[in-house]
């Protein structure tokens, strides 16, 4: 067996540990368990996700259109129903 040591805010592991005791598991189980999958996906075992809970691709599309509406590019609408919102999304 090794030994890891990491540092992290006493925030998130608060948060952590709160939500590990409701499942049964101690942070050494779940920081072995999140290694392992590492190891079997060769990579992060699941998405990453921003404060907001959007991927980093879709916060850059947002603020990408964000952009484009203010230069007034890819801009839709104004729609009379939402039947034509719909109909110009689908296009």
């Amino acid at each position: 067996m090794s030994t890891i040591q990491i540092r992290i805010d006493e925030k998130t592991k608060k948060q952590a540990k709160k939500v590990l005791d409701t499942i049964g598991m101690d942070m050494s189980s779940a920081i072995k368990v999140y290694l392992k999958q590492v190891v079997i996906t060769q990579g992060i075992p699941f998405q990453l996700l921003t404060e907001n809970g959007l991927t980093i691709q879709q916060e850059q599309e947002i603020l990408k259109a964000s952009e484009e509406a203010k230069r007034g590019v890819n801009v839709s609408g104004p729609f009379e129903t939402a039947e034509d919102l719909i109909k110009d999304l689908k296009e």
